[in-house]
Order: structure tokens, then sequence, then C-alpha cells
């Protein structure tokens, strides 16, 4: 089953917000429903939101400039979404003076051709990951970073899949993120799906398991990876890089290399999503706060190279330092 996939002229995605209750498809039919999807969290995930992407550039073929402007807007934080328009984009000046009709297949099939890549990279991520994993690891996961951020198989889930599949006897700890609650609602489903024998906590339980030294391994997903290897992802993933150092505990991130960012030197040029705060104030549709308080609600966090121990890349698994080699 595909996060994403072209079917009869539409972007056919699952609705991630409706899980784990319910697996609903949504059928969008112009590049502003793709934007409007994106933006609310229908579909998320670097990878996935890169394709989405390319099949909105489909979509919205007669007005590419300005669709591809509101699709960059659409999340600023992960990488993914401008490399692929801007990989569209190129395709579209080497087709200039085609017919409509002509310049709209040429897109179809570099989205196609993007979204299969992913596919493949996350399988060859997973292959290169689970070299690290042996029996009897406990290894801790934060967000979704599985086949729901991507068009199938998953980026840092991808790495835990592959391990498990090659037989070995694993433990995942999923730590629930809040405020939007990815790993309690996303992970946790694609892990059950998948008979990964796991156990949901809060994030603010990590410390006390690695205290416990119940945690081996920690792998999380990127939604920008900087030169020097200081990466974003969502918030809560420096706190468990902290503590993981302060534990002894290695830290990855799993990651295409489509989400390294060369243009920028470091984590503090990487501008950072600020959500509606209502989704602090609410668990679901049920308010948790008293109205009329003040309340932030940053999307990502940095986590300085310092703290990585490597990344793992569809290329090989680099240190920090190294990431510019791959």
């Amino acid at each position: 089953m595909r996060t994403i996939e072209w079917k009869n002229g539409k972007v056919k995605i699952i609705d991630q917000t409706q899980l784990p209750h319910r697996l609903k498809f949504l059928y969008l039919r112009t590049p502003g429903e793709v934007v409007k999807a994106i933006k609310s969290m229908k579909i998320r995930g670097a990878p996935a939101l890169g394709v989405a992407a390319a099949f909105g550039c489909v979509l919205g073929s007669s007005k590419l400039g300005e669709a591809t402007r509101k699709l960059i807007d659409s999340r600023p934080t992960a990488v993914n979404i401008k490399w692929a328009v801007d990989r569209m984009l190129r395709v579209a000046r080497a087709g200039k003076g085609l017919p409509a009709l002509k310049l709209k297949e040429l897109l179809l099939k570099e989205a196609l051709l993007i979204a299969e890549e992913d596919v493949e990279t996350n399988q060859r991520i997973g292959l290169h990951g689970a070299r690290l994993i042996k029996s009897g690891m406990n290894i801790l996961t934060v967000c979704n970073a599985g086949a729901l951020a991507t068009v199938d198989y998953g980026t840092a889930l991808g790495v835990i899949r592959t391990a498990f599949e090659l037989g070995r006897k694993i433990h995942v700890y999923a730590a629930e993120t809040r405020p939007r609650l990815q790993g309690a609602r996303l992970t946790a489903w694609e892990l059950k799906r998948l008979r990964i024998p796991f156990t949901l906590i809060t994030d603010n339980m990590i410390g006390y398991f690695m205290q416990k030294g119940l945690i081996d391994l920690v792998i999380t997903g990127a939604d920008r990876i900087a030169r020097n290897g200081d990466t974003a992802n969502k918030i809560g993933t420096y706190s468990a890089a902290v503590l993981a150092k302060g534990h002894g505990v290695t830290f990855y991130v799993a990651a295409p290399t489509s989400t390294i960012d060369l243009s920028i030197r470091s984590g503090k040029q990487i501008v950072i999503e600020e959500r509606d705060p209502s989704e602090v104030m609410k668990i679901g549709d049920e308010r948790i706060a008293p109205k009329g308080i003040k309340v932030l609600n940053p999307a990502f966090d940095i986590t300085p190279a310092k703290y990585i121990t490597g990344i793992i890349t569809e290329k090989g698994i680099f240190r920090p330092s190294g990431i510019k080699k791959s």
C-alpha cells in the first residue's frame, strides 16, 4: 500500500489525519488541493512531501510558476519539496515550447520516476542501516519515518523493518511525539501492521528508559540536513539526542541524500515552521488547556551534528563531518 500515487489523472494519498482509526484515501485534482493537504498534514514526511510536490507540478503544469511558489511555501522546513520542484522545473525548461499536453506528459514521467526512486532509495537505506542492528536490541524512534512518511517502506522505520525481515529479534520504543502524536497514531499503526514488537511511550519517558539501560540505539528521520550535518527533525528529536549522548546511546539519522541541503552551512540557517497554537491546546478535538493563554508551537528542532553518531543514506552510512561526500 502506497502513501501517495498517481491514479487516473489525480493524486491519491492516504489521509494521515484519520489514522489509526480509519484508513481513508483522498484524490487531489489541483495543485491547490495538494498544497492544502500538505499544510493540513493529510500527507507529511519529507520524502512523501517531495513526491506530492512533484505531482502538484503535474496538476499545475498550465500555470507552473504559480503552482511551484505555493508548493515551496507550503511547509518551509522540509527541503524535499524544493528539491522536487527544482527537478520538475528543469524538466519543464527542457521541454519549453512543447504543446501543453506533451509538457504535462513529460512532467508526469519525471514525477513517476521520483516516486519510484523514493521506494528504491528507502530500501537501500534499510539495507545499509540494518547492519547497525543486532538481535536483542531495543531501538527508539521519534515521530514517524516509516512508509507513511515516504512513498513506501520508510527511512528510519525502513531500517528497523529491514532488520526485522532479516530475522533480527528486536524491540522498538515509539515516542508519541506531541503535539500531533505521529508516533502514537502513525508509527504504532505501522509497527502493528508489520508485527514488529514495540512499546509506545510518551516523549518525556525517553530519559527514564535510557537511564534504565533499556534503549540501545536511536534512529530518527530528517526533514533537512545542513552541510555540517546539523539536522532538522520533528520537535523533540534534539532532546532525545542530548539524552542519548548523556547515556552513551548511539544516535543515527536515516534520510535520503535529497534531504541534504548543501546550500546551507549549518542548522542555524534552517527555517523552523511555526504551526497553529491550537495543536498544543488540544488532543484531537478535545481542548486540554485554558483559553486565552500564550502558546508556542515550533514543528521542528535542530540536532547539532555533535550529537549524531552517523547519517544513514542510500549511499551508505556517513559521519556528519563526511556528509558532503555522500
